[in-house]
């Protein structure tokens, strides 16, 4: 990983913990002994920091180098392998990380998937601007709480990969609608979704189950809450 690529992780794990509440730029200053200006220009890129301080805002939020690397498919695949065929390997991780963190540690990871080479290349990304340095695929498992709503495109107890690169409303396939992860408080929800007035509507396939409506924030747009298009649902036998 080079410097500049370190340095924009921190920078958005920093950004992470601060819009969760657990963090603010008052309280990484005290702790770092930088200036709250230093930090403020770190945070919003007006300078970036100098490998002591990056070292002091590291230390300060207990994070390591390795925290902030990304997860490759070498970290998971065994040594002596004995078959040369190349896979994708998509990272397993909770709903929260799969909600909140642009990069995957590898601590983060509770299993993996692996696909056939390939498998993933053909999705189309349609991502925000804010999504540019997130690791695209995860995968999370699904509730039956959460699948019921949209059985029987998810069932209790299958795995659904992200693609947290696209977080727009435009359909992939029309017209057939997107199946989302979508961000609801701290809760995550499976929904086909749509923007009207000011308010994401999420519906679900099952007509038993209720529609429901999220108001977005002024400052908030569509693309805020949703965390990644469903590209592939699979379910352990």
């Amino acid at each position: 990983m080079k410097f500049l690529e370190l340095h924009e992780r921190l920078r958005l794990e920093t950004w992470r913990r601060i819009d969760q509440g657990v963090l603010s730029s008052s309280l990484l200053a005290r702790r770092t002994r930088l200036a709250q200006a230093h930090i403020s220009n770190f945070l919003h890129r007006r300078r970036r920091l100098s490998l002591p301080a990056l070292d002091k805002v590291l230390e300060a939020q207990s994070l390591s180098v390795e925290d902030l690397f990304p997860v490759t498919d070498s970290d998971f695949l065994p040594e002596d392998r004995s078959t040369p065929e190349s896979v994708d390997v998509v990272p397993i991780v909770s709903q929260a990380v799969a909600m909140n963190a642009p990069a995957i540690a590898r601590k983060a990871v509770t299993d993996t998937l692996q696909l056939p080479s390939g498998w993933l290349a053909g999705f189309p990304a349609r991502r925000a601007v804010s999504r540019r340095h997130w690791e695209r695929f995860v995968a999370v498992r699904v509730t039956g709480l959460q699948a019921l709503p949209m059985d029987p495109l998810l069932r209790v107890g299958s795995i659904a990969i992200l693609d947290r690169h696209y977080n727009s409303l435009t359909a992939w396939k029309p017209p057939r609608p997107n199946l989302y992860a979508v961000r609801a408080g701290s809760q995550l929800l499976f929904r086909h979704a749509a923007f009207e007035a000011s308010r994401l509507v999420l519906r679900p396939r099952a007509l038993e189950h209720p529609i429901d409506v999220i108001e977005l924030a002024p400052h908030e747009s569509p693309s805020d809450l949703l965390v990644g298009r469903v590209c592939l649902c699979l379910s352990e036998l």
